[in-house]
This record gives C-alpha cells, sequence and structure tokens, in this order.
C-alpha cells in the first residue's frame, strides 16, 4: 500500500513522524518557560523594583541630607529661593518613592510605615531648616544695614578728628617757632608757653578721641567675629554683654570728650556720634542682630542633627526591605534551576530520539530512492543543458515525480532539436536584415572586435574614411591601419604636419572612447565621431557628417561677437548692478516702480563755477572726468548704484536691486563717502601741481528712508532711478553742507553711530523741507581715529567709555582726569568692601 503514493507523499509521512518529537520537544519547553517565566515575573515586578525603590529611596534621603547644609549657607533670598526650590523636586521624588515603595511591599506594612514616618520627619525638618534660614538671612540684612551705618560713621569721624588732628599740629609747630606777641611771660616763663599748653591739650583731646573710636571700631569687629563657644566656655551672651559694656564706656567717654572741643567740630562730632550710639544701643542693635543671627544658625544645626539621625534610621529600615528581597531572589533562583535540570533531561532524549529517525530515512529511504535517481537525473540534463543533445536519459521505471521528469526531460530534448536548426536558419535571415539596415543609413557605422580588426563597415563609413577609394577599405584591417592610410593620403586635415602624433591620440580615445569628438576632413568636410565599447570588448563606430551644422556654428559665433561688443558698450551708460539684472534675465525691461528703503547719496563740487570761468573747455572736461572716474571707481568698490551724473553732480544709492540690509547700506554708503573725501585729498595736491589754483572741493549729503525705485518713462525710452522725500532730502542736506563735509541724517547717523563718530549739527531749516531736520557731521571711522590716537573708545555691557582727545580743552582735560580717578577710587573701594565681606564671612 505505502507504494502506491508519490515520493511526496512518501516524505511527508516521514517528516510527520520527526515533527511529533519536535512537538514534545516543544511542550517540554514550553512547560521550563512557563516556571521560569513566572519567577522572572515575580522578581522583575516585585522583588527587584521593590530592592531597587528602597535603595533610590535611602539614597534620595541622604542626598537631600547632605545638601541640607546649602540653606543655612546661603549668601542671599534668590540663593536661598533657589536652593528650596531644588528641595522641593527633590522632595516630590522622594515622595513618589515612598508611593512606589508602598505598591511594591505591602506585604511588609510595619517597615514601610517606619520608613514613611523617617521620609515624613525628614521633609518636616527641611521645612524648619528653611524657614530658619530665611530669618537668619532677614537678621544678617539688618546686621549689615546696621554695620554700613555704623563704618560710614566712624569713617567720618576719623577724617574729621584727623583733618582738626592736622590743622592743630600746624598750627602747635608756628607757636613753637614764633610765640605769641600778646602775652607778657612771667620771669623764666616762655611768652608762647600759655598758648602752646592749651594747644597741646586740645592736641590730647583729640588724640583720645582718636583712640576711643578706634577702640569703638574694634569693639565691633570683635562682635562680628565672635561666635558661641564650646562646652566650659563663656556664653555668648556673656560675651556680648561684656563687649557692649565696654562699647558703652568708650562711647560714654567719647562723649565727655567732644564736649571739650571746638563748637563747630564738636557739632560735626555729635551728628555721627549720635549714628554710632544708635548703632550700638539702641532698641535694634549690632549686638542683638548678631544674637539673633547667631541662635537661628544654632537651632539650624540642631535640625541638621536630626536629619543624620533620621537618615540613619531609614537606611537600617531599607536595608531589611532589601534584605527581604534578596532571600527572595535567591528563593525563585533555585526553584527556576531546578525545572531547568528537569527539562533539559527530557529534551536530550527526544532530541536523541529525533536524529536517529532522521538518520533511518534517509539512510533507508532518501539516499537509495531518491537522491540516486535525481543524480542520475540531473547529470542527463546537464549534458542537454551543454548542448549534447544525443546524450542516453534513463529509463522510466516508476510512474511517480521522477519518474515524470524523466519523460519531460525526453520531450525537451526532442524540442530543443527541431528548435535548434529552426534558429539556425532564422539567424541567417536576422544577419542579412542588420546589414541591410547598416547599409540604409546615412551614417558612417563600423565595428571592430576585440583585436581592434574591421568586422563590418557599410559604404558610407568607407565614403567618409577613403574619399574616392572607397576599395581599399577592406574586412581584416587593424583601426590603425585604416586612420594611418587616411592621414597619410591627407584625408584628415588635423593630421597635416603631426601623422604619428596624431595617429597616437586617435588610438588612446578609440580604446577608451567617451564623448563625441569633431574632425575636419581636407576635402572642408566636418565629421562628428561617436565610439563606445561593447560587451564582449568591441568597439562600435558611427560618423556623422555636421559640415552643414559646423557652418552654421561659425556664422552664429560672428554674430555673438558682435552682440557682445554692443553690450559693452551699452553697458557704459547703466549702472553695472542694472546691467547685469537685465542681461542675466534676473529684471524685466518695463516701465514699473516699488517701495524700499534705500540710503540716497548726493555731491557736488563746491565753486565748480567760479573754477569753470578760469578754465578752457577743454582743461574743464579733462578735469571734471578725472573727478567723476575717481568717484566712480570708489563707488564701484563699495557696491553702489550710481544714479547719474548731473553736471559736476553725483547721485548714488545703496539697497537696489542689491542690497545686504538697511544697516550695512547704510555703513557701506557713509565709509563710501569718507573714502571719497579722503581720495578728494589726494586729488587736490595733483590739480595744484597740475596749475589749477583753486582745486575743486565736493560736499556730500546722506539720508537714509523709504524712496520709490524702478523703470520711469516711457515704452520706447525709459530710466533706471529713484524719486520721493527721501532723495529730496538727501539733496538739500548735500546744498546744506560746507565744502569737504559730509552731511547726514539722524536715520543714517542711527545705523552708523557704532563704527563711525559723527558730531551732531544741530536742526537746520532745510528748503521744500516743513520741519527742521536734525543734522551731524561724519568725522571719520572709530577703527581709524583710534589707530591714529586720537579717540579712546571701549563699550561692552554695563561700560562704554569715548574721549575725542584732539578736541578736549585744557579745563576739559582735567574735569576728564578727576572724573576717570573717582571712578577707578569707587571701583577699588568697591571691591574692597566686597574682599572684606567675604573674609568676615
Amino acid at each position: 500500500m505505502f507504494h502506491r503514493y508519490g515520493i511526496r507523499t512518501r516524505l511527508l509521512f516521514a517528516f510527520v513522524g520527526i515533527s511529533l518529537f519536535s512537538v514534545l520537544a516543544a511542550a517540554a519547553a514550553l512547560y521550563s518557560f512557563v516556571v521560569v517565566g513566572k519567577i522572572i515575573i515575580q522578581i522583575s515586578d516585585v522583588d527587584s523594583p521593590a530592592a531597587i525603590h528602597s535603595l533610590k529611596l535611602s539614597r534620595q534621603a541622604q542626598k537631600m541630607a547632605s545638601t541640607a547644609p546649602k540653606l543655612i549657607s546661603a549668601d542671599t533670598e534668590n540663593e536661598r529661593a533657589q536652593i528650596w526650590a531644588t528641595f522641593s523636586i527633590e522632595g516630590e521624588r522622594l515622595n513618589q518613592l515612598m508611593s512606589d515603595l508602598k505598591d511594591k511591599r505591602a506585604d511588609q506594612e510595619l517597615a514601610v510605615k517606619l520608613v514613611e514616618w523617617s521620609v515624613n520627619e525628614l521633609q518636616n525638618n527641611l521645612n524648619t531648616l528653611n524657614k530658619l534660614s530665611t530669618l537668619r538671612l532677614e537678621f544678617e540684612g539688618k546686621l549689615k544695614n546696621s554695620l554700613s551705618i555704623f563704618r560710614e560713621s566712624y569713617s567720618n569721624t576719623e577724617r574729621l578728628l584727623s583733618a582738626a588732628l592736622a590743622r592743630l599740629e600746624y598750627e602747635i609747630e608756628i607757636a613753637r617757632r614764633m610765640g605769641d606777641d600778646t602775652t607778657v611771660a612771667p620771669k623764666g616763663q616762655s611768652r608762647e608757653e600759655p598758648r602752646l599748653s592749651k594747644l597741646l591739650a586740645v592736641r590730647t583731646s583729640l588724640q583720645q578721641s582718636l583712640k576711643h573710636v578706634s577702640t569703638i571700631n574694634n569693639i565691633v569687629l570683635s562682635a562680628q567675629l565672635a561666635r558661641p563657644s564650646g562646652q566650659g566656655g563663656s556664653s555668648w551672651a556673656d560675651q556680648r554683654d561684656n563687649l557692649r559694656v565696654e562699647a558703652q564706656v568708650a562711647l560714654s567717654v567719647y562723649g565727655s570728650i567732644i564736649e571739650t572741643l571746638e563748637p563747630k567740630l564738636a557739632k560735626d562730632l555729635n551728628i555721627e556720634f549720635g549714628k554710632i550710639r544708635k548703632t550700638i544701643d539702641g532698641t535694634t542693635n549690632l549686638f542683638s542682630d548678631i544674637e539673633s543671627r547667631s541662635s537661628a544658625i544654632k537651632k539650624a544645626q540642631g535640625v541638621l542633627l536630626n536629619n543624620s539621625t533620621t537618615v540613619s534610621e531609614l537606611i537600617g529600615t531599607t536595608d531589611q526591605l532589601v534584605d527581604l528581597s534578596e532571600k527572595n531572589i535567591s528563593s525563585s533562583f533555585s526553584t527556576a534551576i531546578s525545572a531547568q535540570k528537569f527539562i533539559t533531561l527530557a529534551l536530550m532524549a527526544i532530541v536523541a530520539l529525533s536524529l536517529i529517525c532522521s538518520i533511518l530515512i534517509v539512510w533507508l529511504y532518501v539516499g537509495r530512492k531518491v537522491v540516486a535517481r535525481i543524480t542520475e537525473l540531473s547529470e542527463c540534463m546537464e549534458s542537454v543543458a551543454g548542448g549534447d543533445l544525443k546524450v542516453d536519459l534513463p529509463s522510466v521505471k516508476t510512474d511517480d515525480e521522477i519518474g515524470r521528469m524523466v519523460t519531460a526531460l525526453t520531450v525537451f530534448r526532442d524540442t530543443a532539436v527541431e528548435i535548434e536548426e529552426s534558429n539556425l536558419r532564422e539567424l541567417a535571415h536576422t544577419r542579412q536584415r542588420l546589414m541591410d539596415a547598416i547599409e540604409s543609413t546615412s551614417e558612417g557605422f563600423c565595428f571592430y572586435d576585440v583585436d581592434d580588426r574591421l568586422v563590418v563597415a557599410n559604404n558610407q563609413y568607407r565614403s567618409l574614411m577613403y574619399p574616392g577609394a572607397e576599395s581599399t577599405l577592406v574586412v581584416g584591417m587593424t583601426f590603425e591601419e585604416v586612420i594611418r592610410n587616411a592621414a597619410e593620403k591627407g584625408y584628415i586635415k588635423d593630421a597635416a604636419g603631426r601623422i604619428d602624433e596624431w595617429v597616437a591620440e586617435r588610438l588612446a580615445y578609440h580604446r577608451q572612447p567617451g564623448q563625441p569628438h569633431i574632425q575636419q576632413r581636407g576635402n572642408g568636410q566636418w565629421i562628428m565621431v561617436s565610439e563606445r565599447k561593447t560587451g564582449d570588448r568591441g568597439t562600435v563606430g558611427v560618423y556623422s557628417d555636421i559640415t552643414e551644422l559646423k557652418e552654421r556654428e561659425d556664422e552664429l559665433a560672428k554674430k555673438s561677437e558682435s552682440m557682445e561688443k554692443l553690450s559693452n558698450q551699452i553697458a557704459k551708460y547703466v549702472s553695472p548692478q542694472i546691467y547685469d539684472s537685465i542681461f542675466t534675465g534676473k529684471r524685466e525691461v518695463k516701465v514699473a516702480s516699488h517701495r524700499r528703503k534705500l540710503t540716497v547719496f548726493f555731491s557736488d563740487i563746491a565753486g565748480f563755477t567760479e573754477t569753470a570761468d578760469q578754465l578752457e573747455s577743454e582743461e574743464l572736461t579733462a578735469l571734471l572726468n578725472h573727478y567723476l572716474t575717481e568717484m566712480s571707481d570708489i563707488a564701484m568698490e563699495y557696491g553702489a548704484t550710481i544714479d547719474k551724473y548731473v553736471g559736476d553732480a553725483i547721485v548714488i544709492f545703496f539697497g537696489d536691486p542689491e542690497t545686504r540690509g538697511t544697516k550695512e547700506d547704510a555703513l557701506a554708503c557713509v565709509k563710501m563717502a569718507i573714502a571719497m573725501r579722503q581720495r578728494m585729498k589726494t586729488l587736490q595736491g595733483i590739480w595744484r601741481d597740475s596749475g589749477i589754483s583753486r582745486p575743486l572741493q565736493c560736499r556730500i549729503g546722506i539720508n537714509t528712508g523709504f524712496c520709490t525705485v524702478g523703470n520711469f518713462g516711457s515704452e520706447s525710452r525709459m530710466d533706471y532711478t529713484i524719486i520721493g522725500s527721501g532723495v529730496n532730502l538727501a539733496s538739500r542736506l548735500e546744498s546744506a553742507a560746507t565744502p569737504n563735509e559730509i552731511l547726514i541724517s539722524h536715520e543714517t547717523y542711527a545705523l552708523v553711530k557704532d563704527e563711525i563718530l559723527c558730531e551732531g549739527a544741530g536742526f537746520i531749516e532745510l528748503k521744500g523741507i516743513s520741519h527742521p531736520v536734525e543734522t551731524y557731521q561724519v568725522v571719520d571711522l572709530y577703527e581709524r581715529l583710534e589707530d591714529r590716537g586720537e579717540v579712546i573708545r571701549e563699550d561692552f555691557p554695563n561700560f562704554n567709555l569715548e574721549i575725542d582727545i584732539e578736541k578736549l580743552s585744557i579745563d576739559e582735560h582735567d574735569r576728564a582726569i578727576v572724573a576717570l580717578r573717582r571712578a577707578l577710587d569707587k571701583l577699588s573701594t568697591v571691591e574692597q568692601v566686597e574682599n572684606r565681606n567675604t573674609t568676615v564671612h
């Protein structure tokens, strides 16, 4: 019964049997996966997260406790608020970790409650510490205010006493040297002794005042630096009372000495004395503020100590939870290993049985009944595929798949024999049709084989290569022979006088063909040669007669050259930017305009009429052309658009048809004007040397504003120019400028003031302008002025310095020195105070 089925069915039965063993192995593996999966879920979802959350919670608590001292050390309220904001974020994370721990360790209620109590205690301590830090900063603010008042009064008192002592020393010295003429001294006593004694007594009083004021200052410094002592030492209250008593005694003595001094000095000292007494003996004084600050710090230190205890208890509790998780994980691993051993043994048994069955099936059936027959059949198929259609095929013994394949191969071989005979006939017909097609084309066609010998060539190719001697070009000639014969017979114009060199170049192109190239023949023909390699490394060539096309190309080149000469002449009548935009197609030549913010430049020659009357027309023309050429070259250098020349006047604008931005356009325009003014100084010397007694001087006006720019006129004649109020204002500024002066409007000044020094020229009335216009004179670039040492300029955030050294008067020079010294002293004082505060803290 088994032999009734085909090979596919028999193999199917065999593989189903083997698959049963695979199913058993899969079932065993699945059981193993289920067991291990439950254990992994227990570890990954319960035990491991619980241990991780416990560790994270303890570390978070340690982190918050370790950074808590930052609250005490905060120097400002903003710093304290930032630190507290960080604590708030960390506290939220701590609460989240506590919530996660509750979810993962619901079975350990007592331990979780102990951890929760510790977390709450830690957060309460931090809240208390925040309040104490706020209180400490409040008292420190009051203390700083009191110390500021005290230091100012102490400094004023010391200055008054020192000045009085200096004057008194001078009077004592005069009294000792000159004596007192109004006093008659007793016998044996100097005349100046009574006055000198009085002065000496006053000096003693002043010196005692200085000593007591210094004592008070030292007491205040001691009070700042004093700290509560440890066990066995005196308390801070005792230290404060002692220092306060010493200060009051010194104040009392100093106050009594003030009353003995001259009234004016006593009045000034009493003002400062009152301020000092208030800071030391007032309702809220230095000592009480220091006591309050120290008390807040001491309480904060107690809270920090409590934090350490709370965190230690929390860490101990979380360690217990971690130990419990470790025990659960260890137990789960033991269970998983036992299950793994059992399943491994079962899988090994199943795999062994499966291998034994597979070997028997392959050896007894597949090797003998299938592989041997397929091998014999494949050898026959390879012979047929290799072209041996007379090979002996196996006999058909069974009606299975291999038997049917033998029958099919027999039919295929017989069919292939018939097709081979038919293909030979068709190939002969196809070759003839190809040759007919090659002959019918108008281009020359050739094919050279891998050895570079001519295989196929049509009559057009022979006619192009050897005109009048076509029969000499025969199949089998090498490519080198063909081209050398053509060159030697004078058929190739390019090869005249250089045959060997030309042949080498032609062979190089033929062996590695690229783009088509053109040859000029001896009879005036132009041939375009296109070659390419075939798959078998042969070469196909197509030769086209392009003589007519070449003649048209030469004619077009001549017309293009004529057009280029004409356009170059036209370019001199328009601005280069306009010329480029028109000839590149970016701008249409039509009547149209648009609004744009431009920087407009007007200049003319001052006194041009008087100069013109003194010169002949030829001299005047040469002078004016020289001036306009120099100014135009500078304008082109800075990228300007030259609008027009009106006699001796030049109209220029920046911002169209190309713009670098309003600010950059304005800077370029003003820099151009400065360069023109500088060039005029050089030209004036040249003109003076040439005999012109009154060299030309230009005046310039510049304005930035919205203008209408575009083509104005008719369709038959138009002009690219600008119009508008901004243009009129620039023209009026130029008229108002003096010779060699650059006058600009306020809007232009606002755009260039960072790089160019300008001086205000005030508000001026301009013709055609309804309101006074604020104007500025352009001096020079800051960079150039700084290089020459005429200007000192520094500008950065919170600091601005600009000094025009050349224009400072003697009085302004002295005032500038005083102002700079005062600023330097102020900066030094601020630096000393900051250093002192840093040292005290």
